[in-house]
């Protein structure tokens, strides 16, 4: 069992990084206005499913390896990036098609896709790993013998991704609000086509240009 001083404490950490803007801000703003408020959301679910694979890992011994082993995490902050470029190349090449139909916007990615994509970039981000090999251990209460360790770090590691979620899901709903007044002109649509996919794609280069200390 977690203390309340261990609760409020971790919570506290994992909020102030939370929600400062990140890759994960910029990744779900990204899909918001280039295919609207319901991929976003998926996305964010899909971004957090990924997580908290990450977080399992993590607890369960891997975030050491990846956090020791500059091979590996070049492996996966590449493979990341390069499937963010992807996705941002797919939102250019798509951007003509966002304009406004029966009051909804119509976009050339369906939710299921969006949360796989989502999952995708959620597994395969490095600063995952490290973010919670590096934020877990300093709450873990180790007096309370080694086999509660685990379980301590899952708890408080569910507490992050709580959070994540509901911040990530804000900015979705925020984005894809400002997003409906673009798409109503097919030329302001396809110019935040254009905005979203450059994101995107911004992203997977600077995802690919971090060294191994950042977070």
């Amino acid at each position: 069992m977690i203390g309340l001083d261990q609760l409020l404490g971790f919570g506290l950490a994992a909020l102030v990084l939370i929600v400062i803007p990140g890759p994960s801000v910029v990744f779900v703003v990204g899909r918001a206005v280039s295919y609207g408020q319901r991929v976003a959301l998926a996305s964010v679910l899909g971004n957090t499913a990924g997580l908290l694979l990450v977080m399992v890992l993590v607890c369960l011994g891997l975030g050491a390896i990846v956090a020791e082993s500059q091979l590996v995490f070049t492996l996966i902050k590449l493979a990341g990036a390069a499937f963010l470029v992807w996705l941002g190349i797919q939102a250019l090449r798509h951007r003509r098609e966002m304009r406004m139909g029966s009051g909804e916007a119509r976009t050339p990615l369906s939710w299921r896709t969006a949360l796989r994509q989502g999952f995708v970039v959620g597994v395969s981000n490095p600063k995952g790993f490290m973010m919670f090999a590096a934020l877990l251990p300093p709450f873990v209460d180790r007096s309370a013998g080694a086999a509660s360790v685990p379980a301590q770090m899952l708890s408080l590691g569910l507490v992050a991704i709580t959070i994540g979620l509901l911040c990530d899901s804000t900015w979705a709903l925020a984005a894809g609000r400002a997003r409906d007044w673009f798409v109503a002109s097919e030329r302001r649509g396809s110019a935040l086509g254009a905005i979203g996919g450059t994101s995107m794609i911004g992203l997977g280069v600077g995802m690919a240009l971090t060294g191994h200390a950042s977070r």
